[in-house]
């Protein structure tokens, strides 16, 4: 049964140009649909913008999101930043219902979503705030990402990386010949196994994490699994950089790990091409079902990381 949403959210708009419902996969991500009209205005009105002048002129950004915003309401912004800082909620989906097939208009939209949240991080895979990145039958990386046949496990965004790591935007702009690789999120709240973990002696305590030379940081950081901010008990983790000092601590990360695959709660939610799905990355962890074989698949995705304004 999908989660209730809250009336603040549901109150806030008079004449709004956009709708909220609940996920039909997943009882607590809201589906936010933003009337048709108002989605190409703003594409015809950014189509002007070149996407390397978004990448290289950081301010261009945010006038994408002033752009969306002019056209969908004042209350926009305010409602999607209520959503993903929401502890019942924590996360949204939006799409640009088949009004265009052009890459560079996913990367607008996409920009513009994320600049309503705030600045986003620098993404050394790519060298810009964004990654573009294909999954496809054959791979030779040196991470799960690329992996279409390999579960990739449930985890954290931005674990290996100094620079804080509030929001995750993951957006599909491709499929072909795909059948499985659905999204899967579990909320840390929904997690039935998490009180274990959290009074474990080495729940708190900081873990090392590197990154493989594919994600061009050569950071080595330190940092608990479970801690406390703002947004109450948070999370960071990802089992392939995690760097274990003994057997001990293998084998408490490898049962966190598998808890956390088995969990009820973890959920696999689908996402069509031209959707994007917004995320908190402090009290969701997030991974992807395999794929089933197929030598013509064909999944492009994007990908931006950042900090609320």
């Amino acid at each position: 049964m999908n989660a209730p949403l809250p009336a603040a959210l549901l109150a806030a708009h008079d004449q709004p140009r956009f709708q909220l419902s609940g996920h039909p996969d997943h009882h607590r991500i809201v589906h936010v649909t933003i009337e048709r009209d108002a989605l190409l205005a703003f594409l015809e009105e950014v189509r002007k913008i070149d996407v390397q002048n978004l990448e290289y002129v950081p301010f261009m950004r945010y006038e994408l999101a002033s752009t969306l915003v002019r056209h969908v309401g004042e209350d926009f912004a305010a409602t999607v930043n209520s959503i993903v800082k929401d502890r019942h909620h924590g996360g949204f989906t939006a799409g640009l219902q088949d009004l265009t097939s052009d890459a560079d208009d996913f990367v607008r939209f996409g920009t513009a979503i994320g600049h309503l949240l705030g600045p986003g991080n620098h993404d050394a895979m790519s060298g810009t705030y964004y990654a573009r990145f294909v999954v496809k039958h054959t791979d030779n990386s040196d991470s799960y990402l690329r992996q279409a046949y390999r579960l990739f496990t449930m985890h954290t965004d931005g674990t290996f990386v100094s620079e804080a790591t509030d929001w995750l935007l993951m957006m599909k702009f491709a499929e072909r010949n795909a059948v499985g690789g659905e999204s899967r999120f579990l909320h840390l709240d929904d997690w039935e196994d998490i009180n274990r973990f959290v009074s474990h002696r080495l729940g708190t305590k900081p873990f090392v994490y590197k990154a493989p030379g594919s994600k061009n940081v050569s950071d080595t950081v330190e940092r608990p699994v479970f801690f406390q901010n703002e947004f109450g008990l948070s999370m960071s983790f990802i089992d392939q950089f995690v760097q274990p000092r003994n057997r001990e601590e293998a084998a408490f990360l490898n049962d966190l790990s598998t808890s956390m695959e088995a969990s009820p709660g973890t959920k696999e939610v689908s996402l069509p091409v031209g959707d994007l799905v917004v995320l908190n990355n402090y009290f969701y962890v997030h991974g992807r079902a395999p794929f089933e074989k197929d030598p013509l698949l064909f999944r492009e995705l994007m990908r931006q990381r950042g900090t609320f304004a």
